[in-house]
């Protein structure tokens, strides 16, 4: 892939790169900033492997999963616990946000943290490090893999997650060692709130034929993504993918931001303490507890146009008619002239 550099560093410098099977150069010895449209644009496009890529993200839930499975594991043979006797004593709860590169892959940000047995508010044993779960993640990231199903004419493809891979621990509580928790918060919010001109995502809304494909402004290389996407989706095998129901999103189907169930609060508990602080803003004084009424009481008013919506839209319809019987009455006489 080309690849946006800095300091005049040059893209793919190679000094005997030779060329592909299609003719193309192995390397690039230009520069390319940010603004380059080569960036994240593949050196051969046709020696690229498409299915693999919309296969791999597809299937981006399911390598996640097989990560946190094997993350106690190794957690638990690093420290000398049992899995059952690590799971008595600690919880490894995770919030992760999917950012799109530029080239169209999906990169996953996550924070993993370790608890005690009983949640947040348990610190956890003193036998386990922040070192022994950075250590563990690695391990556990790189004995993931998985296998597709085999689709007649693609074949099968093996999955894992890739060599770049970078795990630090954290500081909390005004620590010295590693990266501060409120760093880490503005870093994740980063990607949450990263655009989708900046993401080189595919489209913002979903595909119904294929001729969205070809209206959309998009770059080859994800155009050439969304209509692999497409056509595998087409597959019977590959069914359960749902790959054209998601092919505007490169057939990634996850939410860009998820969490573990203890690893924070809930939106649920948000809203509850949104609609408290609303109803104690309004009415200082307001009693709030279990002699506290809410009235809540709906009663159905009506539905349609208003009257003068609706003398607007007998004028419209009344148009139409009249319109509709012209074009009528014009179609027969150019019938009876042409006899």
């Amino acid at each position: 892939m080309h690849r946006a550099t800095a300091d005049n560093e040059r893209c793919r410098p190679r000094r005997s790169a030779g060329h592909c099977e299609h003719g193309r150069s192995r390397g690039c010895p230009a520069t390319h900033d940010a603004s380059d449209p080569l960036g994240g644009q593949p050196l051969c496009p046709d020696c690229y492997d498409y299915p693999a890529h919309i296969l791999w993200h597809a299937h981006a839930g399911r390598l996640w999963k097989a990560f946190t499975d094997n993350l106690y594991n190794h957690l638990a043979a690093r420290t000398g616990r049992t899995r059952t006797g690590l799971r008595r004593s600690v919880r490894i709860s995770y919030a992760k946000v999917a950012e799109y590169q530029r080239r169209a892959a999906v990169h996953v940000h996550a924070v993993v943290r370790l608890d005690g047995a009983t949640g947040p508010s348990d610190p956890p044993p003193v036998w386990v490090s922040a070192e022994d779960l950075s250590a563990a993640v690695r391990t556990a990231a790189a004995a993931v893999h998985l296998h597709t199903p085999y689709a007649w004419g693609l074949g099968e493809h093996g999955l894992r997650w890739g060599s770049e891979l970078d795990a630090r621990p954290l500081r909390a509580f005004g620590g010295n060692e590693g990266l501060a928790d409120d760093a880490i918060a503005a870093y994740v919010a980063k990607y949450v709130t990263k655009g989708a001109a900046e993401t080189a995502i595919g489209l913002d809304h979903p595909i119904t034929s294929p001729d969205d494909i070809a209206t959309g402004r998009l770059s080859a290389h994800v155009r050439t993504l969304i209509r692999t996407c497409w056509r595998l989706g087409g597959l019977s095998e590959l069914d359960p993918l749902r790959l054209r129901a998601w092919s505007h999103t490169l057939g990634y189907r996850g939410h860009i931001l998820t969490k573990s169930r203890v690893y924070s609060t809930t939106y649920t508990a948000l809203r509850a303490e949104r609609a408290q602080h609303q109803r104690t803003a309004a009415s200082p004084d307001l009693l709030d507890g279990p002699d506290a009424i809410t009235e809540a009481h709906w009663r159905y008013v009506g539905s349609g146009h208003t009257p003068g919506a609706a003398l607007v839209a007998a004028g419209i319809a009344e148009d139409l008619a009249q319109t509709r019987q012209h074009y009528a009455e014009a179609r027969k006489g150019e019938g009876e002239c042409s006899r």
